[in-house]
């Protein structure tokens, strides 16, 4: 069965004026359109056709470059999404704060670290919290349309979390200001959807 790509619960212009509506409609009608067409190419006929993405992802050839890079595209914008909210987000609150915290000491310790692994990465890729068994969670990076689910990528674990850092993400409206985009981010995180997914994951 084909991946389809994924209706946004919310406009383009909802998440202004941290994420400008020509930047979301871009991002998800022509790069996120982009992965998924691509993908249903890369896994048509194969015995990758009828998995789940994260099967397709976790058990993954990593030299199948079409895949890696369709699928990681198509699964990471898929979670970028519905991580962000204009209404409705929550807070930080319950076992996944005191997860951060124990890992991180504060939440402002978390955000530095978070927005530090964003910064830093060179050229286009994403940062992640990610969630362990157990449920410790770590902050990590990848590049390009790399995610934690892929073998032998950064910190392991299950992505709850993540920012695209690639500029089509922000140049429109943030150009080279990438810390800038990257602490717009924190205002419009879905904390309800986060915690959701640290449920599920740990």
């Amino acid at each position: 069965m084909a991946f389809e790509l994924p209706k946004l619960n919310y406009a383009y212009d909802a998440l202004e004026p941290n994420i400008d509506a020509r930047t979301m409609e871009i991002h998800h009608s022509k790069h996120h359109n982009g992965y998924t067409t691509k993908l249903n190419a890369a896994i048509s006929g194969t015995a990758l056709e009828n998995q789940s993405i994260e099967s397709i992802l976790s058990s993954l050839d990593m030299s199948n470059k079409a895949v890696r890079n369709n699928g990681g595209g198509f699964y990471n914008h898929s979670l970028f999404w519905e991580v962000m909210s204009p209404i409705d987000k929550g807070e930080l609150s319950g076992e996944l704060k005191d997860a951060i915290l124990e890992a991180y000491g504060s939440f402002e310790d978390f955000k530095s670290a978070f927005s530090n692994a964003a910064a830093t990465q060179f050229g286009s890729g994403w940062a992640w919290l990610c969630v362990h068994k157990g449920g410790k969670v770590e902050v990590c990076a990848t590049p390009n349309q790399d995610n934690p689910l892929m073998p032998g990528v950064s910190c392991g674990g299950t992505p709850i979390l993540g920012i695209d850092v690639w500029e089509h993400a922000y140049y429109l409206n943030y150009q080279n200001r990438r810390p800038d985009y990257i602490n717009a981010f924190f205002n419009v995180i879905n904390w309800n959807e986060v915690a959701k997914r640290f449920a599920a994951a740990k």
